[in-house]
């Protein structure tokens, strides 16, 4: 376990960790024991992950719950070998990909058998104490500090480094590398695009100047103990002005002045499940959009079944209420984008759907039925000769990639409906991605139990709707690596791929024509380890994908 330490050290001391959980080590008769620095340690590895899929406090979410009485029944051995190979529903093969060591698998089992530990709450004065202004606004220059397109540049997240790194779209040159949290998940632009914000896993949020010379972290705090989504405000009027962090644990939505990151608002997410449902204690904040139609954003409350319509026109005003308008979609509400500007696609993914909000009316306009368990990233959009304009999603579970009708006006036959079910050769996909200047749609296989798989894509063509080639990535499966996540640049002419190794061993990123497929480029280095999403700042900042 000496990497896992070596992480768990840099992210949190082991005394603290203890502190956090309030860990009295719950131990059953037949619980495996357990020293408290071993389960302290599995706790963190729990968070980092697993939680993700199967909730912090272990009832499941994307994945099935992971309570004890029910794995007893399974024994050890079941779990280690689950947690080596994995599942083709999309289960991680942790050992088979060298994530995780045989001695982590097997603290991992013992824990996994203990009764889990409860994750403790946060306080604003908690979150005020994290909050830190690099350079304050008024510091910042007005103007490009450099003569580079900043509107071409990639964030790429280091994962498991707990860094971005700012690569130029033209020459695939290193232009900056920036220090955030621990396993980011994802970058966001602001609406002009000169910021990114960042969330970790750790709950940390992060404001990236792309303006400054070399871009840099201006401002950070941690609202949450594990987080999976921000925003911007973008709303004409509110350009910047506002951000907001969707918080895994604990349940609640945390808005942030758009310059500084200073925490302003709390919104407890914990409540009844949609309808008259049951209490839910972890209702977690999945995706968050900003809305073109509304200066509010739409936030998805995944294990309540709600969208969240939450309005910040008012935080200016001293003592006014932050409205929020609550609608009733489904359960687990998990990653999604627009379909056009109109309509957000939300996955409801243990429950194979995907949902149709409307973002001008704030009304559910559909519900479709996807493949097994998609996960559309933020899906694919492009216009289609006989079914107008469509919008697409990959699925974890199933070999398949699910296209909908997305135009309700223009083409109302094929509106909100799968007009293509594409056979692909394994599950496992997290990302797809196209650009109005491609022909196709580009899919990974990144959870694919089968190392072959994990290391493969797929090109859709978009007109005939099938999957008209795939290949395997010459030299990930050398390097241990998983290719993850696509991102094309501005103009459309090329995507990019990561290939997800291990932290221990650079591996690259890989640059293909957008048109004829061909690889153009490889971008490598030493510090090129654990590469997983990149975001393109004007592509993210403007929704094409």
């Amino acid at each position: 376990m000496q990497i896992r330490r070596m992480l768990f050290r840099t992210w949190l001391p082991t005394l603290a960790l203890l502190a956090l959980f309030g860990v009295a080590q719950a131990q059953p008769n037949a619980a495996p024991e357990m020293t408290p620095i071993e389960f302290a340690e599995a706790t963190q590895v729990y968070f980092d992950r697993c939680a993700g899929c199967h909730g912090a406090l272990r009832g499941g979410a994307t994945g099935p719950d992971l309570f004890p009485a029910r794995l007893a029944e399974k024994g050890t051995p079941y779990l280690q070998a689950i947690m080596f190979g994995g599942l083709p529903g999309g289960m991680p093969g942790w050992g088979a990909q060298g994530v995780m060591s045989m001695e982590e698998i097997e603290v991992m089992a013992r824990f996994l058998l203990n009764e889990p530990p409860a994750p403790a709450q946060i306080s604003l004065d908690q979150i005020l104490d994290t909050w830190v202004v690099h350079v304050a606004p008024e510091d910042r220059p007005s103007e490009p500090q450099h003569d580079l397109d900043w509107e071409d540049f990639f964030g790429v997240i280091l994962r498991d480094m707990g860094q971005v790194a700012i690569v130029d779209g033209a020459s695939k040159g290193l232009v900056s590398l920036v220090d955030t949290g621990y396993a980011i998940h994802i970058l966001r632009s602001s609406a002009t695009g000169r910021y990114f914000t960042s969330i970790g896993r750790d709950g940390k949020a992060s404001l990236i100047d792309l303006w400054m010379n070399p871009p840099q972290v201006v401002a950070e705090v941690k609202p949450c103990y594990d987080a999976r989504s921000i925003e911007s405000s973008k709303f004409t009027g509110f350009e910047d002005q506002y951000a907001i962090v969707g918080c895994y644990w604990p349940a609640l939505a945390v808005v942030l002045d758009g310059h500084t990151l200073e925490p302003l608002k709390m919104i407890g997410t914990a409540g009844y499940e949609r309808g008259a449902g049951a209490y839910v204690e972890e209702a977690r904040v999945a995706a968050i959009v900003a809305s073109h139609f509304h200066p509010e954003w739409i936030v998805n409350v995944k294990e309540a079944g709600q969208t969240w319509f939450v309005d910040y026109s008012r935080l200016s005003e001293p003592g006014q209420p932050l409205p929020v308008t609550m609608v009733d979609t489904d359960l687990y509400l998990h990653d999604g984008g627009w379909a056009g500007h109109r309509y957000f696609v939300v996955a409801a993914n243990q429950l194979h759907k995907l949902i149709v909000i409307d973002a001008l009316e704030r009304t559910v306009a559909a519900e479709v039925e996807a493949g097994t368990i998609p996960h559309p990233g933020r899906g694919a959009n492009w216009v289609h000769p006989e079914f107008g304009p469509v919008w697409a999603t990959g699925n974890l579970g199933s070999m398949e990639m699910t296209v909908i009708g997305a135009d309700p006006e223009g083409h109302p036959e094929h509106a909100w409906e799968a007009v293509a079910r594409i056979d692909v050769p394994y599950t496992g996909n997290l990302f797809l991605k196209t650009h109005p200047a491609s022909p196709w749609v580009i899919y990974d296989f990144v959870m694919s139990p089968s190392p072959v798989g994990a290391a493969s894509l797929c090109a859709v063509d978009k007109v005939t709707l099938t999957a008209e080639t795939c290949w395997e990535v010459p030299g990930a499966t050398d390097v241990h690596a998983r290719m993850v996540h696509i991102e094309f640049n501005r103009d459309g002419s090329e995507f990019w791929v990561s290939a997800w190794g291990r932290m221990d061993t650079p591996s690259f990123i890989v640059v293909y024509d957008a048109v004829t497929l061909e690889e153009v480029n490889r971008i490598e280095g030493d510090w090129v380890r654990t590469p997983t999403g990149k975001f393109n700042a004007y592509n993210t900042a403007h929704d094409v994908y």
